[in-house]
């Protein structure tokens, strides 16, 4: 009996002791973490952004349990990152919506800001649909069965230049509808909504539409639309004023073509969070709780993933805190986590890769469609970038098409790799590169035999200027580790070293800029100027994303 009760005490004692510690180890590994920005803070907070990437205009929805989040690619390949997450909080990449671009032969050559703008996803009927519009084309819709895929083929909803921004609504009716934006660059014509009826599947459009808000002399760019229906009420919510100085209202109205009401319900107040711009409102399992997710814009850093508490006071939301009591929120910085119902691991999007798997990882893309002979899993754990050959009418590599990237993912980071050198040809090179409207890279360049080691930049490489070519020596070895540990700001400082232990800093620094509607993006590239039958190429050994020391 003495036994039994020292037993039943030691029990009690280790239930506690494992209390007493978890706290503890949960801190130590936040501490210890390997990624660049963690937003789960682990004490029941989070900071924003949630993901400190570019991943702008998101929209998410809810099935079951389970977060989904996909946001605009543009002209990048796989396009429609389709991201997962348990707790809004902690979100990683599953899958593309997009493998190719659509027409195929177009986005063969880079189309900087062209490809895919604000899309929308929702669950109906036991798929998934992402419906996006292409500026250029028309608005599009792909559907799947697994948000990690495979997707259709792109649907042609409704053709037409200009038309952006679209999201669906199968009402409580069964019917299906559509609200879409429009681009003045392409339209003409710009800040106004327009609601159009679709097929039953959500297909095709039936119809031009009907005009629902027209934000002139109230709003400037009304754009990004997302469509709710709620307590007898059709809701759409929309950004204006721009994406560095905007906000966000919402419409409703009983009826699905209005008139509609109008409501400002988040602006940027007194926070230093500046134009809180599109998303999608999502709620807890239990319905309980709203929450609203959208981005910010932050320059080089692209535009970053925000999540906001949400109310509805009187049938309209508030997004935000509203510590005025005006009935408008304002953005947060840290808050309390969703209630889910229980706690899951940290979780950030992708980024170091070892190339061990047998694919190419999920954070990686192009900067066109891709041809079969840029790239293999060497099934070795390497990388394998083939040389292509720069066109003669290239000034420089803001469109050369082969750059495999991957987006900034924190304020500050350091990125480096590992590479092997195979160069086949003269004039053969290896790049590590930030690329934006300006760039920066180390390279190796095989000169009649010789390697070498230069460090080159590119201010206003979208206007089409000579890049400013800085040579470091020459080396013996063809295995190289490239690094850049970027700063606040944006601030980026290029090494090199010849072992992995001992890096050589460059004597200069480079401030990474945007690229076109998009945030600055690490990039890895292998090109050739007299490419004949046998392609030059680099084996990258690893690449590792790591917090700044």
């Amino acid at each position: 009996m003495k036994t039994e009760k020292n037993m039943k005490k030691l029990i009690v004692l280790l239930i506690i002791a494992g209390g007493l510690f978890y706290q503890p180890v949960q801190a130590q590994d936040l501490e210890s973490s390997k990624e660049a920005w963690v937003p789960d803070l682990g004490n029941g907070k989070y900071k924003n952004p949630i993901i400190f990437a570019d991943y702008s205009d998101p929209d998410v929805c809810r099935v079951g349990d389970d977060y989904y989040l996909v946001a605009s690619s543009f002209d990048a390949v796989p396009g429609l990152p389709i991201l997962h997450s348990k707790d809004l909080v902690n979100w990683t990449i599953i899958g593309h919506a997009l493998m190719r671009h659509f027409p195929y032969d177009h986005f063969s050559k880079t189309q900087h800001g062209e490809g895919v703008w604000a899309p929308s996803i929702r669950y109906h009927n036991d798929s998934f649909y992402v419906y996006y519009g292409d500026p250029d084309f028309g608005i599009y819709m792909v559907r799947a069965k697994d948000p990690a895929g495979p997707w259709t083929k792109p649907f042609l909803v409704k053709a037409g230049k200009g038309l952006i921004d679209p999201s669906p609504l199968w009402d409580d009716k069964g019917k299906a509808y559509l609200v879409h934006a429009f681009a003045g660059s392409r339209a003409g014509i710009n800040n106004i909504l327009t609601v159009t009826r679709m097929n039953s599947s959500g297909t095709k459009a039936l119809g031009e539409g009907v005009i629902v808000y027209d934000g002139r002399g109230v709003d400037r760019t009304t754009e990004g639309p997302k469509f709710y229906k709620r307590n007898g009420y059709y809701y759409i919510f929309a950004p204006a004023g721009g994406v560095s100085h905007g906000y966000q209202i919402v419409l409703r109205s009983k009826n699905v073509y209005g008139p509609y009401q109008r409501k400002l319900v988040m602006h940027q107040g007194e926070t230093s969070i500046n134009g809180p711009h599109q998303g999608g409102w999502v709620t807890t399992p239990d319905g309980e709780q709203s929450w609203f997710i959208h981005f910010r814009d932050m320059e080089a850093y692209g535009r970053v993933t925000y999540l906001e508490p949400m109310e509805w006071v009187n049938d309209w939301p508030v997004i935000g805190e509203d510590k005025d009591g005006d009935g408008v929120g304002e953005p947060v910085a840290i808050y309390k986590k969703p209630d889910v119902g229980q706690s899951y691991p940290l979780a950030v999007p992708q980024t170091s890769d070892d190339f061990n798997d047998l694919k190419l990882g999920l954070q990686w893309q192009w900067q066109a469609n891709p041809q079969a002979t840029w790239m293999y899993m060497t099934g070795k754990g390497t990388l394998r970038l083939y040389a292509q050959r720069l066109k003669e009418d290239m000034k420089n590599y803001w469109t050369f098409p082969s750059i495999l990237m991957q987006k900034f993912p924190a304020d500050q980071f350091q990125v480096t790799t590992k590479l092997k050198f195979h160069p086949s040809n003269n004039g053969d090179k290896v790049g590590f590169m930030v690329m934006g409207e300006d760039y920066a890279y180390l390279s190796l360049t095989n000169k009649e035999g010789k390697l070498s080691l230069s460090f080159s930049t590119c201010e206003g490489a979208i206007d089409g200027n000579a890049e400013k070519v800085k040579t470091l020596g020459q080396i013996k070895d063809d295995i190289i580790y490239f690094r850049v540990t970027v700063k606040e700001g944006a601030v980026c400082h290029f090494s090199y070293s010849l072992d992995g232990e001992n890096f050589e800093k460059v004597d200069a620094t480079f401030t990474a800029k945007p690229g076109h509607w998009i945030g600055a993006k690490i990039g890895l590239f292998c090109s050739s100027i007299e490419q004949e039958h046998n392609s030059g190429y680099a084996d990258f050994d690893w690449i590792r994303v790591r917090p700044v020391k």
